[in-house]
C-alpha cells in the first residue's frame, strides 16, 4: 500500500494502533508465591500470582520531515523511560532515517512499525575498520546501523540498512552490520535487511524473523542466536563467492542454532549455504527452494579441522531447486528424516508458544 502523504500514514497508523492495543498478546509473565503442596493435591492448592509483564500502551510517532512527535527513532527510543513496562509502539512514517540506533536492555516491549521495508528505512554506514569516539576501531559487532539489547522487541514493515560499500574479495575490515540483535524473544516480520559481509548479527537470544528480506554477500547472517527464519527471502549479491548463514554455537550444551523454514535463496554465487562459525554450529534448510547458486559442497567448516567436523549440525529436509542438489547429499551435511527434523520446523525451537501471538506464526 502507498501512501500520498505523511498525514495520510499517520492516520492509517493510528488505526492501526488501536487494532495492535487490542490484539496484542504479550504473554503473561507471572510468578507463582504462596505456600505449595504435592503434585496430587493441586485443586486445593493456592497461589498468588504476581504480575510482572508489561501494563498498557504508548504510542510515540516519528516522521522523518517533522509530522511526529519526533524526527528520529533514536530521540523516540530515548523517550521511553528506563525499566519500561508498557508496550510501546513506535510509529515510523516513510522516510529515510540516517542515523545510528541503539535499544538498550533496560527499555524492553518496545515495537518499531514502519509504512513497509520498502518505503521506511533506518541506515547508516559504519564499517569494522572505521574508528569510534575513543579512536579505536570499531570491530564488527559495533558497525550495527540499529542494536538491539532489549528482550522483546519487535519490527514490523520497516528496513535496517548499512550503506557502507560491499567488500572486494580479500578486504579486511569491511564488515558492516546492518541489524543487530542481542535481546530475548524478538520478532520481525515483513522487514528488509540490506547490507553486503556480515549484514544480520542474531547475536543471542531467541528470535523468529517471518516473511522478511535479508540481503547480502558474505556470512550476512551470523551470530550464535536461537532463531526461526520462516517464508523469508535470502538474497545473496556475493560477487566472486559468498556464503549465507555463519553460526557460533560453542557448545554441545547451547541450545542456539538456526532453523530456516519454506525460504527462499536467490541472487548471484558462487554460496555456500552454511559455515561453522562455533565448533558446534547448527543450521538446518528446511522446505527451502534453492536457485542454481550454490557451491559445490554446499556448506565449510570454517577451517575446523581438529575434529573433521564432527561437531556441527548440518541438516536439509525435503528442499528443491536447481541448486538443491548441492545442499544436501554431501559428507557435510546430513538428509534428515521428519523425526530429526521436526525440532527445527515447529516455532518451539525458539519456545514461541510462550512470546509469540498464534497468528503471527
Amino acid at each position: 500500500m502507498e501512501f500520498s502523504s505523511s498525514s495520510c500514514f499517520s492516520s492509517f497508523l493510528l488505526l492501526f494502533y488501536v487494532c495492535f492495543c487490542l490484539c496484542l498478546a504479550t504473554p503473561p509473565l507471572v510468578v507463582a508465591t504462596g505456600n505449595g503442596s504435592s503434585c496430587n493435591n493441586t485443586n486445593t492448592t493456592r497461589h498468588h500470582h504476581k504480575w510482572i509483564g508489561p501494563i498498557g500502551h504508548r504510542l510515540i510517532t516519528v516522521d522523518v520531515n517533522g509530522s511526529g512527535q519526533f524526527r528520529s527513532v533514536q530521540d523516540a527510543v530515548d523517550a521511553v523511560p528506563e525499566n519500561n513496562r508498557k508496550n510501546v509502539m513506535i510509529l515510523i512514517s516513510p522516510g529515510h532515517y540516517i542515523e545510528k540506533v541503539v535499544v538498550p536492555a533496560t527499555k524492553p516491549y518496545i515495537t518499531f512499525q514502519g509504512a513497509g521495508r520498502e518505503t521506511t528505512f533506518i541506515e547508516w554506514h559504519d564499517r569494522a575498520c572505521d574508528r569510534g569516539s575513543n579512536g579505536q576501531q570499531l570491530r564488527t559487532y559495533q558497525t550495527a546501523s540499529v542494536t538491539v539489547y532489549a528482550n522483546y522487541f519487535s519490527a514490523r514493515n520497516i528496513s535496517f540498512k548499512n550503506t557502507a560499500p560491499a567488500p572486494k574479495p580479500g578486504m579486511q575490515g569491511w564488515q558492516a552490520v546492518a541489524f543487530r540483535i542481542s535481546g530475548d524473544k524478538a520478532y520481525f516480520s515483513g522487514c528488509g535487511f540490506y547490507g553486503a559481509q556480515d549484514t544480520l548479527c542474531d547475536d543471542a537470544g531467541r528470535h523468529y524473523f517471518k516473511q522478511c528480506y535479508i540481503e547480502g554477500s558474505i556470512d550476512f547472517i551470523f551470530g550464535n542466536g536461537r532463531s526461526m527464519y520462516k517464508e523469508c527471502e535470502l538474497h545473496s549479491i556475493a560477487t566472486r563467492f559468498g556464503s549465507i548463514a555463519a553460526h557460533d554455537r560453542k557448545s554441545p550444551d547451547e541450545k542456539s542454532g538456526f532453523a530456516f523454514v519454506n525460504c527462499t535463496v536467490t541472487g548471484t554465487g558462487p554460496l555456500y549455504v552454511g559455515r561453522a562459525m562455533g565448533q558446534y554450529s547448527r543450521i538446518v534448510y528446511s522446505y527451502t527452494y534453492f536457485d542454481n547458486l550454490v557451491a559445490q559442497g554446499g556448506w565449510d567448516d570454517w577451517d575446523h579441522v581438529n575434529n573433521q567436523n564432527k561437531t556441527v549440525f548440518f541438516g536439509v529436509y525435503k528442499c528443491w531447486g536447481p541448486g538443491a542438489a548441492a545442499v544436501g547429499g554431501v559428507g557435510r551435511a546430513k538428509e534428515l528424516d521428519f523425526g530429526t527434523a521436526h525440532p527445527f520446523l515447529a516455532k518451539s525451537f525458539v519456545n514461541g508458544r510462550h512470546w509469540i501471538a498464534p497468528w503471527d506464526v
